[in-house]
Protein backbone atom coordinates (compact mmCIF):
# COMPACT_ATOMS: atom_id res chain seq x y z
CA UNK A 1 0.00 0.00 0.00
CA UNK A 2 1.89 3.36 -1.05
CA UNK A 3 1.71 6.26 1.69
CA UNK A 4 -0.81 7.79 -0.02
CA UNK A 5 -3.47 5.33 0.29
CA UNK A 6 -2.03 4.73 4.01
CA UNK A 7 -2.77 8.20 4.93
CA UNK A 8 -6.08 8.34 3.12
CA UNK A 9 -7.21 5.38 4.99
CA UNK A 10 -6.42 6.80 8.36
CA UNK A 11 -8.99 9.72 7.45
CA UNK A 12 -11.43 7.40 6.37
CA UNK A 13 -11.32 5.71 9.53
CA UNK A 14 -11.25 9.11 11.59
CA UNK A 15 -13.98 10.07 9.57
CA UNK A 16 -16.51 6.84 9.76
CA UNK A 17 -15.37 7.58 13.91
CA UNK A 18 -17.72 10.17 13.92
CA UNK A 19 -20.67 9.09 11.69
CA UNK A 20 -23.84 10.22 13.35
CA UNK A 21 -25.68 7.25 12.27
CA UNK A 22 -23.32 5.08 14.65
CA UNK A 23 -22.64 7.95 17.58
CA UNK A 24 -26.22 9.59 17.20
CA UNK A 25 -28.66 6.28 18.28
CA UNK A 26 -27.11 5.36 21.51
CA UNK A 27 -27.80 8.78 23.30
CA UNK A 28 -31.52 9.36 21.87
CA UNK A 29 -33.66 9.40 25.09
CA UNK A 30 -36.10 6.73 25.86
CA UNK A 31 -39.18 6.53 23.34
CA UNK A 32 -42.24 6.32 25.01
CA UNK A 33 -44.39 7.78 22.21
CA UNK A 34 -44.21 11.01 23.90
CA UNK A 35 -43.71 14.57 21.72
CA UNK A 36 -39.94 15.18 20.56
CA UNK A 37 -39.06 18.40 18.89
CA UNK A 38 -35.71 18.35 16.75
CA UNK A 39 -34.30 21.49 16.40
CA UNK A 40 -30.63 21.52 15.25
CA UNK A 41 -27.19 23.80 13.36
CA UNK A 42 -24.12 22.57 12.30
CA UNK A 43 -22.34 20.59 8.97
CA UNK A 44 -23.70 17.51 10.39
CA UNK A 45 -26.89 18.22 11.63
CA UNK A 46 -28.70 17.32 8.36
CA UNK A 47 -27.21 13.61 9.36
CA UNK A 48 -27.81 13.83 13.05
CA UNK A 49 -31.51 14.40 11.95
CA UNK A 50 -31.76 11.25 10.17
CA UNK A 51 -30.08 9.01 12.15
CA UNK A 52 -32.84 10.49 14.32
CA UNK A 53 -35.58 9.86 12.55
CA UNK A 54 -34.25 6.18 11.78
CA UNK A 55 -34.45 4.92 15.77
CA UNK A 56 -37.59 7.08 16.59
CA UNK A 57 -41.11 5.93 16.55
CA UNK A 58 -43.30 8.50 18.09
CA UNK A 59 -44.20 11.92 17.33
CA UNK A 60 -41.53 14.00 15.65
CA UNK A 61 -41.11 17.30 14.02
CA UNK A 62 -38.59 19.46 13.66
CA UNK A 63 -36.07 21.78 12.15
CA UNK A 64 -32.43 22.01 11.70
CA UNK A 65 -30.06 23.93 9.66
CA UNK A 66 -27.23 22.94 7.84
CA UNK A 67 -24.46 24.09 5.38
CA UNK A 68 -25.19 24.38 1.60
CA UNK A 69 -24.58 20.80 0.38
CA UNK A 70 -24.55 18.93 3.60
CA UNK A 71 -27.95 18.29 3.86
CA UNK A 72 -29.99 14.70 3.49
CA UNK A 73 -33.56 14.23 3.13
CA UNK A 74 -35.33 13.54 6.16
CA UNK A 75 -39.54 12.86 6.05
CA UNK A 76 -40.30 14.23 9.16
CA UNK A 77 -37.57 16.84 9.58
CA UNK A 78 -37.33 19.77 7.64
CA UNK A 79 -33.40 20.43 6.47
CA UNK A 80 -32.39 24.03 5.86
CA UNK A 81 -29.28 25.11 4.34
CA UNK A 82 -27.57 28.06 4.49
CA UNK A 83 -24.23 29.50 4.41
CA UNK A 84 -21.37 29.12 6.42
CA UNK A 85 -19.07 30.63 7.47
CA UNK A 86 -20.61 34.35 6.92
CA UNK A 87 -24.42 34.13 7.59
CA UNK A 88 -26.69 34.60 5.26
CA UNK A 89 -30.06 35.47 5.39
CA UNK A 90 -31.15 31.94 5.19
CA UNK A 91 -29.51 31.19 8.60
CA UNK A 92 -31.20 34.35 10.11
CA UNK A 93 -34.54 32.79 8.89
CA UNK A 94 -33.99 29.17 9.72
CA UNK A 95 -32.78 30.56 13.65
CA UNK A 96 -35.57 32.45 13.88
CA UNK A 97 -37.85 29.72 12.87
CA UNK A 98 -36.05 27.46 15.44
CA UNK A 99 -36.75 29.92 18.46
CA UNK A 100 -40.58 30.10 17.60
CA UNK A 101 -40.36 26.29 17.21
CA UNK A 102 -39.11 25.96 21.17
CA UNK A 103 -41.63 28.60 22.36
CA UNK A 104 -44.93 28.49 24.07
CA UNK A 105 -43.71 24.27 25.42
CA UNK A 106 -44.44 22.98 28.71
CA UNK A 107 -42.80 20.97 31.39
CA UNK A 108 -43.96 17.88 29.62
CA UNK A 109 -42.42 18.69 26.24
CA UNK A 110 -39.24 17.94 24.92
CA UNK A 111 -36.57 19.71 22.93
CA UNK A 112 -33.72 17.75 21.39
CA UNK A 113 -31.04 19.69 20.05
CA UNK A 114 -28.36 18.26 17.55
CA UNK A 115 -25.40 20.57 17.29
CA UNK A 116 -22.28 20.51 15.73
CA UNK A 117 -19.61 22.55 14.00
CA UNK A 118 -20.54 25.20 11.94
CA UNK A 119 -23.71 25.73 13.82
CA UNK A 120 -22.18 29.04 14.91
CA UNK A 121 -22.30 30.65 11.45
CA UNK A 122 -25.77 29.01 10.63
CA UNK A 123 -27.80 30.01 13.66
CA UNK A 124 -27.93 33.44 12.45
CA UNK A 125 -30.30 35.57 14.51
CA UNK A 126 -28.61 38.83 15.51
CA UNK A 127 -29.94 40.02 18.59
CA UNK A 128 -32.21 43.07 18.76
CA UNK A 129 -30.87 46.48 16.93
CA UNK A 130 -27.91 44.35 15.35
CA UNK A 131 -28.50 44.07 11.98
CA UNK A 132 -27.56 40.43 10.03
CA UNK A 133 -24.92 42.84 7.51
CA UNK A 134 -22.96 43.92 10.89
CA UNK A 135 -22.83 40.40 11.87
CA UNK A 136 -21.30 39.52 8.29
CA UNK A 137 -18.83 42.15 8.32
CA UNK A 138 -17.85 41.36 12.13
CA UNK A 139 -17.52 37.72 11.29
CA UNK A 140 -15.58 38.23 7.82
CA UNK A 141 -13.10 40.68 9.73
CA UNK A 142 -12.29 37.93 12.49
CA UNK A 143 -11.80 35.04 10.33
CA UNK A 144 -9.07 36.98 8.62
CA UNK A 145 -7.99 38.22 11.62
CA UNK A 146 -6.35 35.19 13.00
CA UNK A 147 -8.81 34.95 16.19
CA UNK A 148 -9.16 31.45 17.44
CA UNK A 149 -12.79 29.44 17.28
CA UNK A 150 -12.96 30.12 21.26
CA UNK A 151 -12.47 34.04 21.09
CA UNK A 152 -14.85 34.18 17.46
CA UNK A 153 -17.59 32.81 19.24
CA UNK A 154 -17.08 34.95 22.27
CA UNK A 155 -18.14 37.63 20.06
CA UNK A 156 -21.24 35.53 18.72
CA UNK A 157 -22.51 34.69 21.40
CA UNK A 158 -22.86 38.32 22.71
CA UNK A 159 -24.32 39.28 19.29
CA UNK A 160 -26.86 36.94 19.05
CA UNK A 161 -30.58 36.43 19.84
CA UNK A 162 -30.20 32.46 20.03
CA UNK A 163 -26.77 31.08 20.96
CA UNK A 164 -24.73 31.35 24.61
CA UNK A 165 -27.75 29.91 26.04
CA UNK A 166 -30.45 32.10 24.77
CA UNK A 167 -31.83 28.84 22.99
CA UNK A 168 -32.37 26.44 26.19
CA UNK A 169 -34.18 29.76 27.49
CA UNK A 170 -36.42 30.42 24.83
CA UNK A 171 -37.60 26.78 25.69
CA UNK A 172 -37.67 26.73 29.65
CA UNK A 173 -39.85 25.39 30.48
CA UNK A 174 -39.74 22.20 28.48
CA UNK A 175 -36.61 19.31 29.26
CA UNK A 176 -34.11 20.49 26.75
CA UNK A 177 -31.34 17.66 26.13
CA UNK A 178 -28.82 18.61 23.51
CA UNK A 179 -26.32 16.16 21.37
CA UNK A 180 -23.42 17.68 20.38
CA UNK A 181 -20.52 16.40 17.78
CA UNK A 182 -17.34 18.97 19.09
CA UNK A 183 -15.04 20.50 16.57
CA UNK A 184 -13.64 22.91 19.11
CA UNK A 185 -10.29 22.47 21.21
CA UNK A 186 -11.14 21.33 24.70
CA UNK A 187 -15.00 19.77 23.75
CA UNK A 188 -16.20 23.02 25.65
CA UNK A 189 -19.95 23.08 25.31
CA UNK A 190 -20.05 26.65 25.85
CA UNK A 191 -17.98 27.26 22.47
CA UNK A 192 -19.23 24.23 20.33
CA UNK A 193 -21.53 26.15 17.82
CA UNK A 194 -21.77 28.85 20.39
CA UNK A 195 -23.22 27.26 22.89
CA UNK A 196 -27.11 27.88 22.35
CA UNK A 197 -28.58 25.37 24.70
CA UNK A 198 -25.45 25.84 27.91
CA UNK A 199 -24.95 28.47 30.09
CA UNK A 200 -21.92 31.18 29.07
CA UNK A 201 -19.03 31.78 31.35
CA UNK A 202 -17.90 34.48 29.34
CA UNK A 203 -19.15 37.83 29.24
CA UNK A 204 -19.64 41.04 26.98
CA UNK A 205 -16.49 42.82 28.23
CA UNK A 206 -14.74 39.74 27.04
CA UNK A 207 -15.85 40.06 23.85
CA UNK A 208 -15.14 43.87 23.37
CA UNK A 209 -11.54 42.53 24.58
CA UNK A 210 -11.19 40.28 21.82
CA UNK A 211 -12.36 42.62 19.34
CA UNK A 212 -9.70 45.33 20.43
CA UNK A 213 -6.70 42.92 20.83
CA UNK A 214 -7.37 41.74 17.00
CA UNK A 215 -7.52 45.78 15.70
CA UNK A 216 -11.53 44.75 14.64
CA UNK A 217 -13.62 48.93 14.78
CA UNK A 218 -17.32 48.47 15.83
CA UNK A 219 -19.70 50.97 16.00
CA UNK A 220 -19.40 53.39 19.38
CA UNK A 221 -23.49 52.61 19.79
CA UNK A 222 -22.41 48.45 19.70
CA UNK A 223 -19.58 49.37 21.89
CA UNK A 224 -21.66 50.92 24.56
CA UNK A 225 -23.93 48.18 24.68
CA UNK A 226 -21.63 45.76 25.17
CA UNK A 227 -20.48 47.64 28.02
CA UNK A 228 -23.73 48.45 29.24
CA UNK A 229 -24.49 44.42 29.74
CA UNK A 230 -27.15 44.91 27.76
CA UNK A 231 -26.17 41.96 25.10
CA UNK A 232 -24.94 39.75 28.02
CA UNK A 233 -25.81 35.92 28.08
CA UNK A 234 -27.33 33.44 30.34
CA UNK A 235 -24.51 32.48 32.65
CA UNK A 236 -24.10 29.23 34.99
CA UNK A 237 -26.78 28.67 37.83
CA UNK A 238 -29.46 30.60 35.88
CA UNK A 239 -32.39 28.36 36.82
CA UNK A 240 -34.03 28.66 33.40
CA UNK A 241 -31.04 26.29 32.21
CA UNK A 242 -32.09 24.19 34.63
CA UNK A 243 -33.92 21.24 32.51
CA UNK A 244 -31.10 21.77 30.10
CA UNK A 245 -28.89 18.08 29.61
CA UNK A 246 -25.55 18.08 26.86
CA UNK A 247 -24.28 15.07 25.44
CA UNK A 248 -21.03 14.73 24.06
CA UNK A 249 -21.55 11.89 21.00
CA UNK A 250 -18.06 12.25 19.14
CA UNK A 251 -15.25 14.41 19.29
CA UNK A 252 -11.86 15.06 18.12
CA UNK A 253 -10.02 12.82 20.66
CA UNK A 254 -12.14 9.41 19.84
CA UNK A 255 -11.58 10.47 15.57
CA UNK A 256 -7.78 10.37 16.57
CA UNK A 257 -8.33 7.15 18.59
CA UNK A 258 -10.01 5.40 15.96
CA UNK A 259 -7.21 6.31 13.25
CA UNK A 260 -4.84 5.22 15.84
CA UNK A 261 -6.28 1.77 15.90
CA UNK A 262 -6.34 1.61 12.21
CA UNK A 263 -2.49 2.51 12.28
CA UNK A 264 -2.06 -0.04 14.31
CA UNK A 265 -3.87 -2.54 12.09
CA UNK A 266 -1.17 -2.06 9.54
CA UNK A 267 2.02 -2.58 12.16
CA UNK A 268 2.47 1.15 11.80
CA UNK A 269 3.77 2.72 15.12
CA UNK A 270 0.98 5.80 15.99
CA UNK A 271 1.46 8.58 18.02
CA UNK A 272 -0.95 11.21 19.07
CA UNK A 273 0.18 14.42 19.69
CA UNK A 274 -2.55 15.98 20.73
CA UNK A 275 -6.40 16.36 19.84
CA UNK A 276 -6.68 20.60 20.53
CA UNK A 277 -3.42 21.94 18.92
CA UNK A 278 -3.98 25.60 18.05
CA UNK A 279 -1.97 28.57 16.31
CA UNK A 280 -0.76 29.98 12.79
CA UNK A 281 -1.44 26.94 10.25
CA UNK A 282 1.91 27.96 9.26
CA UNK A 283 4.26 27.31 12.39
CA UNK A 284 2.42 24.42 13.66
CA UNK A 285 2.99 23.22 9.89
CA UNK A 286 7.17 24.11 10.86
CA UNK A 287 6.56 22.42 14.42
CA UNK A 288 5.19 19.19 13.52
CA UNK A 289 8.05 19.06 10.85
CA UNK A 290 10.69 19.10 13.38
CA UNK A 291 8.94 16.14 15.27
CA UNK A 292 8.33 14.34 12.02
CA UNK A 293 12.22 15.07 11.20
CA UNK A 294 13.51 13.55 15.28
CA UNK A 295 11.71 10.18 14.39
CA UNK A 296 13.27 9.36 11.29
CA UNK A 297 16.61 10.52 11.98
CA UNK A 298 16.81 9.38 15.58
CA UNK A 299 13.63 7.34 16.52
CA UNK A 300 12.29 9.51 19.25
CA UNK A 301 10.04 10.47 20.07
CA UNK A 302 8.61 7.33 18.05
CA UNK A 303 10.91 5.03 16.17
CA UNK A 304 9.96 4.50 11.82
CA UNK A 305 7.50 3.04 10.90
CA UNK A 306 5.10 5.63 12.76
CA UNK A 307 2.46 8.14 12.03
CA UNK A 308 2.15 11.09 14.09
CA UNK A 309 -1.68 12.48 14.58
CA UNK A 310 -3.21 15.55 15.70
CA UNK A 311 -6.54 17.02 15.41
CA UNK A 312 -7.32 21.16 16.45
CA UNK A 313 -7.87 24.07 15.03
CA UNK A 314 -5.38 25.95 13.68
CA UNK A 315 -5.72 29.29 12.26
CA UNK A 316 -4.94 31.56 9.27
CA UNK A 317 -3.88 34.92 9.21
CA UNK A 318 -5.41 36.43 5.84
CA UNK A 319 -2.54 39.07 4.78
CA UNK A 320 -3.10 38.79 0.44
CA UNK A 321 -6.57 39.50 -0.18
CA UNK A 322 -6.44 37.00 -3.59
CA UNK A 323 -5.24 34.00 -1.69
CA UNK A 324 -7.11 30.74 -2.32
CA UNK A 325 -7.24 28.07 0.24
CA UNK A 326 -7.73 27.11 4.20
CA UNK A 327 -5.88 26.21 7.48
CA UNK A 328 -4.83 22.97 6.34
CA UNK A 329 -3.32 23.29 3.13
CA UNK A 330 -1.44 26.39 4.64
CA UNK A 331 -0.21 24.36 7.14
CA UNK A 332 0.65 21.75 4.99
CA UNK A 333 2.62 24.08 2.53
CA UNK A 334 4.63 25.68 5.81
CA UNK A 335 5.08 21.87 6.34
CA UNK A 336 6.26 20.82 3.36
CA UNK A 337 9.16 24.04 3.30
CA UNK A 338 10.12 23.09 6.82
CA UNK A 339 10.71 19.25 5.36
CA UNK A 340 12.57 20.76 2.91
CA UNK A 341 12.77 17.41 0.65
CA UNK A 342 13.20 15.06 4.07
CA UNK A 343 12.80 11.45 2.56
CA UNK A 344 10.22 8.79 3.64
CA UNK A 345 7.99 11.59 5.30
CA UNK A 346 4.74 12.00 3.87
CA UNK A 347 1.61 14.40 4.69
CA UNK A 348 -2.32 14.47 5.06
CA UNK A 349 -4.07 17.25 6.75
CA UNK A 350 -7.24 17.65 6.13
CA UNK A 351 -10.94 19.10 7.38
CA UNK A 352 -13.19 16.08 8.36
CA UNK A 353 -16.32 18.10 7.08
CA UNK A 354 -15.23 17.45 3.82
CA UNK A 355 -14.18 21.60 3.30
CA UNK A 356 -11.12 23.07 3.75
CA UNK A 357 -11.44 27.08 3.43
CA UNK A 358 -12.39 28.76 0.80
CA UNK A 359 -12.43 25.48 -2.19
CA UNK A 360 -13.87 22.37 -2.51
CA UNK A 361 -10.95 20.18 -1.37
CA UNK A 362 -11.08 18.71 2.56
CA UNK A 363 -7.55 19.08 2.53
CA UNK A 364 -4.22 17.90 0.65
CA UNK A 365 -0.84 15.61 0.71
CA UNK A 366 2.51 16.15 1.25
CA UNK A 367 5.19 13.74 -0.16
CA UNK A 368 9.01 14.14 -0.41
CA UNK A 369 9.14 15.83 -3.38
CA UNK A 370 6.63 18.23 -3.07
CA UNK A 371 8.83 21.07 -2.98
CA UNK A 372 10.86 19.64 -6.58
CA UNK A 373 7.50 19.09 -8.59
CA UNK A 374 6.53 22.93 -8.03
CA UNK A 375 9.35 24.17 -8.78
CA UNK A 376 9.96 21.81 -11.68
CA UNK A 377 6.52 23.80 -12.67
CA UNK A 378 7.73 27.09 -12.12
CA UNK A 379 5.56 27.22 -8.84
CA UNK A 380 7.03 28.91 -5.77
CA UNK A 381 6.29 27.51 -2.51
CA UNK A 382 7.66 30.74 -0.42
CA UNK A 383 5.39 32.99 -2.75
CA UNK A 384 2.40 30.88 -2.44
CA UNK A 385 2.72 30.92 1.40
CA UNK A 386 3.47 34.18 1.40
CA UNK A 387 0.65 35.35 -0.82
CA UNK A 388 -1.98 33.09 1.76
CA UNK A 389 -2.48 30.54 -1.58
CA UNK A 390 -2.07 27.43 -0.45
CA UNK A 391 -4.97 25.93 -2.71
CA UNK A 392 -3.17 26.95 -5.39
CA UNK A 393 -0.15 25.40 -4.86
CA UNK A 394 -1.47 22.10 -4.03
CA UNK A 395 -4.06 22.35 -7.00
CA UNK A 396 -0.94 23.00 -9.75
CA UNK A 397 0.34 19.13 -7.98
CA UNK A 398 -2.65 17.69 -8.06
CA UNK A 399 -2.32 16.90 -4.52
CA UNK A 400 -5.61 18.22 -3.52
CA UNK A 401 -7.93 15.41 -1.49
CA UNK A 402 -11.14 16.12 -2.74
CA UNK A 403 -14.18 14.00 -0.74
CA UNK A 404 -17.16 16.30 -0.94
CA UNK A 405 -19.13 17.02 2.70
CA UNK A 406 -18.63 14.00 4.85
CA UNK A 407 -21.71 15.62 6.84
CA UNK A 408 -19.89 15.31 10.58
CA UNK A 409 -17.34 17.79 11.66
CA UNK A 410 -14.59 16.58 14.37
CA UNK A 411 -12.18 19.27 13.28
CA UNK A 412 -8.99 18.93 11.28
CA UNK A 413 -7.25 15.59 10.90
CA UNK A 414 -3.36 15.96 10.51
CA UNK A 415 -1.29 12.80 10.16
CA UNK A 416 2.57 12.69 9.39
CA UNK A 417 3.56 9.15 7.90
CA UNK A 418 7.36 8.77 8.76
CA UNK A 419 9.76 5.86 7.54
CA UNK A 420 7.86 4.22 4.53
CA UNK A 421 8.43 5.05 0.68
Amino acid sequence: MTPRAILHRLFDAAVAAADPKRCVPPHLPADDGGRLIVIGAGKASAAMARAVEGHWSGPLDGLVVTRYGHGVPCERIEIVEAAHPVPDGAGESAALRILEKVQGLNAGDCVLALISGGGSALLAAPAPGITLGEKRALTSALLKSGASIGEMNCVRKHLSAIKGGRLAVAAWPAQVLTLAISDVPGDDPAVIASGPTVADPTTAVDALKVLDFHGINIPAALRARLLSGELETPKPGDPRLGKSEFRLVASPRQMLEAAAAEARAMDITPLILGDAIEGEAREVGRALAGIALSCGRHGDPARAPCVLISGGETTVTVKADNGRGGRNTEFLLGLALALDGAPSVNALAADTDGIDGSEDNAGAFVTPDTLARARALGVDPRQQLTGNDAWGFFNALGDLLVTGPTRTNVNDFRALLVGLE
